[in-house]
């Protein structure tokens, strides 16, 4: 449920601990300012100006799937499998429509890289 994402050509994927550990049973707490929101902005404004100056990457532009890792080992695991997972052709096959048609899927994410994550706890366990 955490997470920001941008349409782009390629893909860069982000870890960061916009939450603090949450209590007992709940994966998330509050917001981190300084070591979360800081550092998702800075991913972000780095990509917008990238993508603002054409001959950065002429014809190509970068996107994002920045997710939450709530400063939690176990969860930061969870997230980085949507990585995976987002590779990985759908459950059940192709199927097919109602029509007989093969059905029509967006082309698997170009993720090229992984930013993050602050603690190495975390980047541990990713």
């Amino acid at each position: 449920p955490h997470a920001i994402r941008l349409e782009g050509d390629l893909t860069l994927g982000g870890l960061f601990p916009v939450h603090a550990r949450g209590p007992a049973g709940v994966p998330c707490g509050a917001v981190k300012k300084e070591k979360g929101i800081h550092r998702l902005e800075a991913m972000l404004y780095a990509l917008d100006r990238v993508n603002g100056d054409p001959k950065v990457l002429p014809n190509l532009t970068l996107g994002a799937r920045i997710l939450d890792t709530c400063s939690r080992d176990t969860y930061a695991l969870e997230q980085a499998l949507s990585f995976v997972r987002s590779l990985l052709p759908p459950e059940g096959g192709e199927g097919r429509c109602p029509d007989g048609s093969a059905p029509r899927r967006p082309p698997p994410e170009r993720l090229v890289g992984v930013i993050g994550a602050s603690a190495s706890s975390v980047s541990i366990m990713v």
